[in-house]
Order: C-alpha cells, then sequence, then structure tokens
C-alpha cells in the first residue's frame, strides 16, 4: 500500500475510546477527538497540551536543544476540555521548546510534551520541524512488503548496535542507523554482512528492539563504553539519537532512520518496531507526569506505583487519553516512518479492549500492519485478570498474534532453568507441546493438552496469532541453552540440536520468529540478560558466519523452504483441520502429513518427520514419496524416492512430498 503522510497527524478513528469518559484524576470529559499534536506551517506554529488540573502552563523557546536560556516564555490558555493551546506566528522550524505546567502550587521541572515528535540531544526539549526536509529521495512512493496473512512473514530480531559494531563488520556506520542502511559490506573471508546478510539469509522483516528516544544512553558521551537494549521510554515518537550521527541535531536521527527504513523497504525487508508503552524509564519525572501527575499510571491502594513491568510502575491504557496516545503513537510511526508491523512488550500490561483498538485502528491506515506481543506482565497488576491482554485470552483479540513459550519451552527447555531440556535436547514427554506449536496454539483434535508444557488449552482462533519461535533477546541464546543444558552433548550433536529447533519452527504453522544470529550459532558466553552487557558481549561475530557456513545454508535452505510452500502457513484453524494429521507420535519423533493441496500448495501431500533422538528413526509409511529434506540436504530437483519406510537422520528433520 502507498502510506499517505498527513501534516503532522491525521485524526486517528477513536470512537471507541469513550469521548464522556471521567476518571479520579479529571471532573471534565476526556478529549479523545482533539488533535494534541504540534501543528506547524512556515506562517505559524499551534501548541497544545491537555493538563485539566494544572494551574498554569507555559512555552518555553530556546535556539539549542541544551543549554542556553529561554528565548520566549509564553503563556497558554486552557479551554474547557483541559486543553492548553497557543498559536504562535512565524516561521518557527529549527526553534526548540519545552512545557512547564503548574501544578498545587509548584513549577514542575521543563518537559517536550508527550507528543514531541523532534528533540535534541538526550531528550529534553522538543523542537518545531518541517518534516519534509527529513524525507529521503523518493520516500513518498517508499513501501514495505505486502502481508495479507501474518504467518508470511519470517521475523529476524536485531538490535541496531549489534549488526554493524563489530570491527569486522564492514560498516562505514558501526552502531548506527546508516550502518543498517549500508549495502556492500563484507565481514571475515568476504561474507555478506548488514542487509546484504539478511537478504541472501531470505527473512521478510526485520523486528527492531526498541529505536524510540530511551533514557539509558548519553547521548553527549558516545564515544564511552555505553550498551543498553532501550526497553526504558523516554519520548515514544522520536528515533533514538545513539544511533544517529550526529543527536545534537533533531532533524538527523529521524532523517538517518527513515533512511534505513527506506534500505530495508528496497530490499524487499518490511521493519517492525518493538514498542514499550507498557511502563515509563522514570515515574515522577517521566514526560507524563511533567504534564498531567499521576492520570497516565496506575497506582496501589496506597498511593505508589503499580508495577507489573517489573520496572517500576505501569500505564493505565483503559483510560481514554492513554488508549488514544497508543493508538495515535503507532499511526504516526505507520505515516511518518513507514513502520510495516509493531511488537508489544509485556503485552499484558495492556488491557484487551486498548489492544483490539489499535489494532483495528492500524489495519485502517495500513491493511498490511501486524501487532504481535508478549502474552504475559513481570509481575501483578491493578488491572483485573479477565481485562489483561493474556496469552490466554488471544482468542478475544481476533487481530492480535502472541509469542508462544509453549513451543520455546518444548523445544528446548524452561528458560528458568539452566538444567531444563526440551523436545530437540532429550527431554521426555515434549511432542505434545511440539504438536501444539505445530498448528499455531489452536484446537486439534489430535492434541493432548494436559500434557503441553506452559498451558493447558487452545488460546488462538487461527494459527497466525502464535508467534513460533526457540530464542529472542531474552535470556541464553539457543546455542547457548543447548551448551549448558546438555554439556555432555558433542558439538556435532549440539549443532544438530540447534537446527532441528528452528526446523521445527519454520514448519510450524504460526508466525516464524528468529533471533539475530541464530543461524551462525550466536554466542552471548552464557550471559542470559545482556540487556546492559558490553558489546564483546552482544556484537554479531560475523567471523561465525565464515566458521558454521553449513549451518547458514541450512538456515537459508530451509527458509526458502516455508517461503515456497503455502502449506506452511495455512491461514485459519479451518484449514488447519482439515488438512494437517499427525501420524506416529513416540519418544523424540513427531510426524504429520498435510494434505489436499494446502493453502494452494504445488505439492498434495507433505510429510514431515521431527526426529531428536540421536539415532536413526524409522518410520512405516504409505505410499510412494520423494524426499525434499533429509538431514542437511534440501532438493530442489532429482529427488531421491521412499516407500515402505522412511529412515530419519537422528537429530533432523525430514520432509518428503506426494505431487
Amino acid at each position: 500500500m502507498n502510506y499517505i503522510l498527513s501534516a503532522l497527524f491525521v485524526s486517528v478513528l477513536l470512537v471507541s475510546c469513550s469521548g464522556t469518559e471521567n476518571t479520579d484524576n479529571s471532573s471534565k470529559p476526556a478529549p479523545v477527538e482533539t488533535n494534541l499534536w504540534l501543528v506547524y506551517s512556515n506562517e505559524a506554529t499551534v501548541f497544545k497540551i491537555w493538563s485539566p488540573k494544572a494551574q498554569e502552563v507555559k512555552v518555553l523557546l530556546y535556539q539549542s536543544g541544551n543549554g542556553g536560556e529561554p528565548l520566549e516564555t509564553l503563556t497558554m490558555k486552557k479551554n474547557n476540555m483541559g486543553v492548553w493551546e497557543l498559536k504562535k506566528a512565524g516561521d518557527l522550524h529549527g526553534t526548540y521548546y519545552t512545557y512547564s505546567v503548574k501544578f498545587n502550587e509548584a513549577w514542575l521541572a521543563e518537559t517536550p510534551g508527550i507528543y514531541a515528535q523532534a528533540v535534541g540531544v538526550n531528550g529534553k526539549r522538543a523542537m518545531v520541524l518541517n518534516f519534509e526536509t527529513t524525507n529521503p529521495k523518493a520516500w513518498e512512493t517508499d513501501k514495505g512488503p505486502e502481508v495479507k496473512c501474518a504467518n508470511e512473514a519470517i521475523i529476524y530480531e536485531l538490535h541496531i548496535r549489534d549488526m554493524t559494531i563489530h570491527p569486522e563488520s564492514g560498516s562505514t556506520y558501526p552502531g548506527k542507523y546508516l550502518g543498517l542502511a549500508e549495502t556492500g559490506t563484507k565481514g571475515p573471508g568476504g561474507v555478506a554482512t548488514g542487509i546484504d546478510h539478511l537478504k541472501e539469509l531470505g527473512v521478510t522483516h526485520v523486528h527492531l528492539l526498541p529505536t524510540f528516544d530511551h533514557y539509558y544512553l548519553d547521548e553527549t558521551m558516545l564515544d564511552s563504553a555505553q550498551f543498553n537494549w532501550g526497553y526504558d521510554p523516554h519520548n515514544y515518537n522520536v528515533p533514538d539519537g545513539s544511533y544517529s550521527t550526529d543527536p545534537y541535531k533533531a532533524a538527523v536521527r529521524i532523517g538517518e532512520f527513515k533512511q534505513m527504513v527506506k534500505a530495508f523497504h528496497d530490499n524487499g525487508i518490511g521493519v517492525i518496531m518493538d514498542v514499550v508503552y507498557n511502563h515509563t524509564g522514570r515515574g515522577d519525572d517521566s514526560q507524563f507526569s511533567l504534564e498531567y501527575p499521576g492520570y497516565y499510571y496506575r497506582h496501589n491502594d496506597d498511593g505508589t506505583y503499580a508495577n507489573a513491568s517489573g520496572c517500576g510502575n505501569e500505564t493505565a491504557s483503559e483510560r481514554a487519553m492513554m488508549r488514544k496516545y497508543i493508538a495515535e503513537s503507532l499511526v504516526y510511526w505507520t505515516n511518518e516512518y513507514h513502520i510495516d508491523a509493531f511488537r508489544f512488550d509485556l503485552m499484558a500490561i495492556h488491557d484487551i479492549e486498548t489492544m483490539n483498538h489499535v489494532a483495528e485502528t492500524l489495519k485502517k491506515v495500513n491493511p498490511s500492519a501486524f501487532i504481535y506481543g508478549e502474552g504475559w506482565t513481570a509481575g501483578d497488576s491493578p488491572l483485573p485478570v479477565e481485562k489483561r491482554a493474556l496469552k490466554q485470552f488471544t482468542y478475544l483479540m481476533p487481530q492480535i498474534s502472541a509469542f508462544s513459550d509453549d513451543i520455546r519451552d518444548g523445544l528446548k527447555g524452561s528458560v528458568f532453568g539452566d538444567q531444563s531440556t526440551g523436545f530437540v535436547s532429550g527431554a521426555k514427554n515434549t511432542e505434545e507441546s511440539v504438536k501444539f506449536g505445530v498448528v499455531g496454539s489452536i484446537k486439534h483434535p489430535q492434541i493432548d493438552y494436559d500434557l503441553i508444557s506452559n498451558c493447558n488449552a487452545p488460546w488462538a482462533n487461527e494459527p497466525w496469532q502464535s508467534v513460533s519461535y526457540v530464542s529472542c533477546h531474552d535470556n541464553h541464546t539457543l546455542f547457548d541453552k543447548l551448551n549448558v543444558s546438555r554439556p555432555d552433548a558433542t558439538p556435532q550433536q549440539i549443532i544438530a540440536m540447534d537446527k532441528l529447533a528452528n526446523a521445527v519452527v519454520l514448519t510450524s504453522q504460526g508466525v516464524a520468529f528468529l533471533h539475530a544470529g541464530s543461524e551462525m550459532l550466536r554466542t552471548k558466553f552464557g550471559e542470559h540478560n545482556s540487556y546492559n552487557l558490553p558489546d564483546s558481549v552482544n556484537r554479531m561475530d560475523w567471523s561465525r558466519k565464515t566458521k558454521y557456513a553449513r549451518v547458514v545454508v541450512y538456515y537459508t535452505q530451509l527458509i526458502a523452504f516455508r517461503k515456497a510452500h503455502p502449506a506452511l502457513r495455512m491461514t485459519s484453524a479451518k484449514e488447519v483441520n482439515k488438512n494437517l494429521e499427525f501420524l506416529q507420535t513416540q519418544d523424540g519423533l513427531v510426524s504429520y502429513v498435510i494434505s489436499n493441496n494446502a493453502n494452494g500448495d504445488q505439492w498434495k501431500r507433505i510429510l514431515v518427520v521431527y526426529n531428536a533422538n540421536t539415532e536413526i528413526a524409522d518410520l512405516a509409511i504409505e505410499g510412494d514419496w520423494k524426499v525434499a529434506v533429509l538431514g542437511d540436504d534440501f532438493f530442489t530437483e532429482n529427488y531421491p524416492e521412499v516407500s515402505g519406510t522412511a529412515k530419519i537422520s537422528a537429530l533432523s528433520m525430514f520432509v518428503a512430498f506426494q505431487e
């Protein structure tokens, strides 16, 4: 689809957010249909802020993003909806500003406001900006890949800095947005790195760990050693300056972020943003608290911040203006930056109604957009359990997908126990969890739900509502987990377990999700929580692409195989139940057949077998079959033939077909 860029923001469809909501914090109706974004033209700029209990609000204008005294201090006027407004004549492009709110007879610290779109260094001051000046060439025709059903996507989760920061990455802009936009980079042995590697691998979407402006990294000290995943939100609607070439100039990070997005799109790769609306990096001095103290957060009975995030606070998505904010922020990133999809951190802190609302809103702007998230919290919340966007309530959110910790832990063992093993690493009684993952967490008559690792009932309406994965930025890498849980295994067995785990992921009916570097056996040297550890732990070591070249080839062929066969990504539970039948299941062996040229597949019947045993397994089969995958070999012609008994190599996937 073509993205239609509004002047600054279109009025988002907020009909479902009641315009007459009253809360304990406000006696006035919530102005959910009011445009609270900065409105700029070369004739005038309109500033707005919603703070119904404020006694006074001022706008302070500055020449730069840090330091210096205000050029002007202007008093805003309040309307009967609690919105403070000021229209300033003239062209303010390039002028920095803050708001100052007087609350309970005290002036709060200055804030760029929650709707800030451009900021100076460390995000302390916002800037008035003509956004057309930040657009790359041909930006008006830029678009991401069309996605009719979410499980068409093959997602690769990466951290911007990790991909290019290694000295041998070949990048001219290591650790920067422009580093990911750069083509032609080479690593050890001349291997393709960066975006060329991703294109070579064949993934359809990159999932960027948080790239909005966050607190932890000091943008004035980028020459010093700093690293963070970015789950500490500061300014939600601005790219983080640490990945730009000049964090002091507000327009630079914006233009370079757009260049990165366009580079991915030009190479046929969609861009997914990891969004963290569930909490803020600060509490009392967050942008929300400096604008309207108390309103945007949930609190305990004693007045302290509720903390389902485990990070000190949690936002109140059920409140009309927070719901409005989340929806409008998503649409803003979609319109202004051409973001294709969104991953919600700790999604269950949000309420079900909000998640349904934001999904419906987003789909109207970009029909190819999709949303997925973590269907859990990090702690308890005042929000009633039945209202939380938990994994088990995914069936109540028909346009939302959730991570399947069932297939994750079923394949490799629990992330909460280093010694815990799974299907590929020799655990017993894990086959039902694998089968549940294969069908995409839906109801299927051949699954015993009492034997699944993390739940005892289906939770997805459709298979694409389940995100299939075995590793991500959290916890050990897959390679490290297998090594720590199976110290007795040989290096060759560990590699085989690794390949089998993601072979299951990439032949399952849910959305396929890979952690960056899995294809080259990425290691973080046993660290399971590297959120603030140095580059030496987190960076992609491109020498491993050379060292484990055969593994990279296996992953590349596996991805190509999934893309070539729509039977592996059926669009409905009805299709899966009609076409997918499990065959023999025993310790360490799962097998099934997909029939009827499912989902328009060129093959009439496809036989898939996962053998997690350390010995060859024999599987009795009826009829004549052609072999497509045997051990490390993927055949695209001159297929070997098999009948009667199929011999499945140890620790591997086997695929055969009938035309």
